[in-house]
């Protein structure tokens, strides 16, 4: 058994969750990270980043990886919640089967992971989950509202978990990173059918936030704070991690009257 931290990241192929992955590693902890393009390792080197093959849609995959760490590190300190997938369109656009396979991503591959490693975690007596969710799980992004209800979904399942498993030793919190430098905006699925009544607000919306993330700075920030969650006896229930302005408007989404902070979110994106 190894005496470094055994942390489980989902979706560390690239991104977040391979800079948090990468991160962690240089800083002391035994990082496993999974992609579902992954091949199984033979015997995970000490000095290595191992990655996993896991599809956080299927309970088998998801089952398999936490047991072949199990079976080579003896434990399982913690889990970071990553995977997901970005989708943009109208709510009235979007196939619901779409729908359905976004979420099952996004909200059910967390619940999933979340229940494959607590059984763990509980006979240990200790253990940090850190979900990682968005901004976008504070407030409705227009043109994203899949994306964003999965993310809210996120973040009630967190709020009920941490509730639930503080006495018996396990800590839970969320990461709500804002705009980073990822290739998030080119892996995202637009739907915009012909003739979409939305089509012109959609691309408008779709292109200011391809821009802000172009902008942004990549995620080190998120890594960083994941590391003093990880390294805190008690971390708060939420983070949030982005530039002022996002964090000015998770302040104001909280004091503002409902009318007026979307009438701002409207004009930020030219709506």
């Amino acid at each position: 058994m190894t005496t470094q931290r055994v942390v489980l990241i989902t979706g560390a192929s690239s991104g977040i969750g391979k800079v948090c992955a990468e991160h962690l590693r240089q800083r002391g902890f035994r990082v496993y990270g999974t992609s579902r393009r992954a091949a199984w390792p033979s015997a995970p080197e000490a000095s290595s980043l191992p990655m996993l093959p896991l599809d956080v849609r299927d309970d088998a995959s998801v089952a398999q990886a936490v047991r072949f760490i199990l079976e080579h590190e003896g434990r399982l300190d913690a889990l970071v919640n990553n995977a997901g997938v970005s989708i943009g369109g109208a709510v009235e656009d979007v196939p619901l089967s779409l729908a359905h396979e976004v979420l099952e991503t996004n909200f059910f591959g967390t619940l999933r992971v979340c229940r494959a490693v607590l059984p763990q975690m509980r006979a240990q007596g200790y253990g940090h989950i850190v979900n990682i969710s968005s901004v976008a799980g504070l407030m409705g992004v227009p043109f994203h509202g899949l994306y964003s209800a999965g993310k809210f979904a996120v973040e009630g399942l967190t709020e009920s978990l941490r509730m639930e498993v503080k006495p018996l030793g396990i800590q839970v919190s969320l990461i709500e990173p804002g705009d980073f430098h990822t290739a998030i905006t080119a892996h995202k699925r637009m739907v915009l059918p012909d003739g979409s009544a939305y089509a012109t607000a959609a691309r408008r919306v779709v292109e200011e936030m391809a821009r802000s993330v172009a902008q942004a700075p990549p995620p080190v920030p998120v890594a960083q704070q994941l590391e003093r969650i990880l390294n805190s006896p008690a971390p708060r229930l939420r983070y949030v991690v982005g530039s002022p302005l996002e964090r000015l408007a998770v302040q104001l989404k909280r004091w503002l009257p409902s009318a007026l902070f979307e009438r701002l979110l409207m004009n930020n994106y030219g709506l």
